[in-house]
């Protein structure tokens, strides 16, 4: 049997329900996040890049410069995604969307990581970034499949640094400790918008809290590399 090479992909019957479903008020409204998110990035990312350079060792300026990549990364890249009319390079960008989410998890956890020495730190560094590609990997090669597993790897990834907090919390200040905390739940609620599909303005909302996740987490990497830096 030959093979059809006109078949959509995998995606996108999803996306054409979304389609009917969102309303231009809510295309409005995600855009306006994605709007606020992208200048919030530039500029607290750009304030950021400047005022640690003096501060912050080699190795912790290459991981905030990963971090702010990856943040441009994934709101530029979701923002594309989220407003692109239903059509075969949407599926492409939803893979990059969803791939791109284990980016920012990795770029996020590097700068903290940084902070430590010893195996530990290596270790949870290597596995954090093993696990990324892998939900990356996953997202670009087998897309529409494991989506429900995906979304408890995003969090088993992102809160797997309880197993070495007692480590972070005795380096580093206690306000960077509950910014990062806060920025994690700012992320892990939203969670629950993101698979609430039937909820009006679903996407805007749970971008708002990707946003907020990411504004509390710029905040802990200024807090720890300049405000209390000497």
């Amino acid at each position: 049997m030959m093979k059809d090479n006109n078949r959509p992909p995998a995606e996108m019957p999803d996306l054409f329900r979304e389609c009917f479903r969102i309303s231009r008020a809510e295309l409005w409204a995600d855009g306006i996040v994605h709007a606020v998110g992208i200048v919030l990035a530039i500029t607290a990312g750009s304030a950021l890049l400047a005022l640690s350079a003096m501060r912050a060792a080699p190795a912790e300026y290459v991981a905030v410069v990963f971090y702010v990549a990856s943040l441009l990364t994934v709101l530029s890249v979701s923002c594309a995604y989220n407003l692109w009319p239903v059509s075969t390079v949407k599926a492409v960008l939803r893979r990059f969307d969803h791939a791109a989410i284990y980016l920012l998890i990795a770029g996020t956890y590097t700068p903290f990581l940084a902070q430590l020495d010893g195996m530990s730190a290596a270790a949870m560094l290597v596995f954090v970034w093993v696990a990324a590609t892998l939900g990356i990997a996953a997202k670009l090669f087998l897309p529409g499949r494991f989506d429900r597993l995906a979304i408890l790897f995003y969090l088993a990834i992102g809160w797997s640094g309880v197993v070495i907090a007692g480590d972070l919390a005795a380096i580093l200040p206690a306000s960077t400790i509950w910014l990062t905390i806060a920025g994690g739940v700012a992320y892990s609620i939203g969670v629950l918008f993101f698979v609430w599909r039937s909820l009006r303005f679903q996407s805007a909302i749970w971008h708002g809290f990707v946003v907020s996740g990411s504004a509390l987490h710029l905040a802990a990497m200024m807090d720890l590399l300049v405000i209390n830096r000497p």
